[in-house]
């Protein structure tokens, strides 16, 4: 059956890409059921918002598809956890199409969670609602944090139960994205030695992500430093709003520089370099302060991909992508810097920044304190008619000499104080998704089908600065023994 919403589909990828991928069908679901729905998002697509709403619980289930939808699933490898998978794919996952919204950009329209695929390696292909919902509220936190994200278009429960450890009801997830292709993408060609189809993916890359590198005289290795510079945007913005990805294998790391697939994340309360959450990541690999590192890590693994077609001398070609791997830390501090800078009303670089802002989290770290809401904090501490008598700086002696340090910087900015402060609270949340509140959303939709806290922190966390009456618990650490035991889980 055909949708009446006209989704102006152009598929590029699947028009031009014909072997990297193989043609999926959605499953018959029992009983569809709209749970969230982005009406912002859809007027960004150039879709008609109301009248797609009349039947979103049937095409964003797969019941529906739209005309020109050619639904797909494709193919890509990966490194998970550090060991090389050769052939993983979209395994509960399928590509409706893409779509160029209204500022002239292309993305990608996925349906997650709707069924096997030809890739699914006797998986079921589904999706439970918990999982859903929570990729549904921290994408929409990171958008609205300004952090660099795949968004989600609707959130659907299907009528059917899924079986993991326990029967739950069953959803699916429609993802939109400026492309879905991946380090594991490449490296699904490259690992059979395909070096025909990883040119032409890479040429593609380019043409649609990076088109300025178009008739460049070193195109690839243009294309690994680009990607490079996304990645270091990327993950200097999940370090600086305290967000750790949990599963940053080479299959979730996007050529685009979006988060993508990021089932067992959180935010961490008080800082924590070590803080990992996710039940499958016994190792602490991809734990909150190795993420740089791990991204440096991934890019590596593009770089292998690509080293055939920057130089035919393979030593050449290492000595030239070192290079670019070797820059990645530096802008990844630059940006990293640049990050915390504006979060302490800081306006004007300054040489001794980077001292200033690691001694804040070495202080932060100590003295076990709540990021988020530390950060929120320094504003008021700004405003005080003492400031250097807050409490807060009288944490201790060091957190004082630091607090003076800031203090003295911020009398020098433009405005004084005061202005400072006023900037900090644009870019300092109240709100994130805490995870014990997370966690009652979900049970609440799970257990219950009530999605009221869902929508009630959905609301909180996609306005994230201004503060609302009666919301502070939404504002608070989960307790201590909360955290201690909390674990997070991928949903497949």
């Amino acid at each position: 059956m055909k949708s009446s919403t006209s989704f102006a589909f152009d598929n590029t990828y699947a028009a031009q890409l014909v072997d990297f991928y193989l043609p999926a069908k959605p499953a018959v679901f029992p009983s569809p059921s709209l749970m969230a729905f982005n009406d912002g998002l859809a007027v960004e697509l150039g879709l008609d918002s109301t009248q797609l709403r009349q039947e979103a619980h049937l095409v964003f289930s797969g019941q529906l598809l739209p005309e020109g939808a050619t639904p797909i699933a494709q193919a890509y490898a990966g490194h998970q956890f550090g060991g090389f998978s050769h052939q993983l794919g979209d395994g509960r996952a399928m590509m409706l199409g893409e779509v160029v919204d209204k500022a002239g950009v292309r993305r990608d329209i996925q349906l997650k969670g709707s069924g096997p695929t030809p890739f699914s390696r006797g998986g079921d292909g589904k999706a439970s609602v918990g999982p859903v919902l929570r990729e549904y509220l921290v994408s929409a936190s990171l958008h609205a944090l300004g952090v660099s994200t795949t968004r989600m278009l609707a959130a659907v429960s299907t009528g059917e139960q899924v079986y993991r450890e326990r029967p739950f009801p069953g959803a699916v997830v429609t993802r939109v994205a400026a492309s879905h292709l991946r380090v594991g993408t490449f490296q699904f060609f490259a690992a059979r030695d395909d070096r025909v189809r990883t040119k032409q993916l890479a040429d593609y890359a380019i043409k649609r992500h990076y088109p300025q590198l178009l008739g460049s005289t070193d195109p690839y290795l243009g294309l690994l430093a680009a990607v490079s510079q996304a990645q270091a945007d990327l993950i200097a913005g999940w370090m600086c709003i305290g967000f750790i990805h949990g599963v940053m294998n080479t299959d979730n790391f996007t050529i685009a520089g979006e988060t993508i697939d990021f089932g067992p994340c959180a935010f961490m309360d008080a800082f924590d370099r070590s803080a990992v959450f996710s039940s499958i990541d016994y190792q602490g690999r991809y734990a909150y302060g190795n993420q740089p590192q791990i991204a440096q890590w991934n890019l590596a693994r593009f770089a292998e991909v690509l080293l055939p077609l920057i130089d035919d001398d393979m030593d050449a070609a290492v000595a030239r992508v070192q290079e670019v791997l070797t820059d990645f830390a530096t802008h990844y501090r630059d940006r990293w810097v640049a990050g915390m800078r504006s979060k302490l009303g800081l306006m004007e670089a300054d040489t001794s920044d980077h001292e200033l802002t690691s001694g804040l989290t070495e202080l932060l770290e100590e003295h076990q304190l709540d990021y988020t809401s530390t950060l929120r904090c320094l504003s008021s501490v700004a405003r005080a008619a003492d400031s250097v008598s807050h409490p807060l700086l009288n944490t201790s002696k060091d957190f004082n000499a630091w607090g003076q340090r800031w203090l003295h910087r911020l009398a020098q900015q433009p405005g004084g104080q005061a202005a400072a402060a006023d900037r900090m609270d644009t870019v300092n949340p109240v709100y994130i998704p805490r995870n014990h509140k997370v966690e009652e959303a979900l049970t609440s939709a799970v257990d219950d089908q009530n999605l009221e806290p869902f929508e009630r922190l959905l609301g909180l966390i996609m306005d994230p600065f201004e503060v609302r009456g009666g919301c502070d618990s939404y504002a608070e650490a989960a307790p201590p023994t909360f955290t201690k035991c909390y674990q997070t889980f991928c949903g497949t």
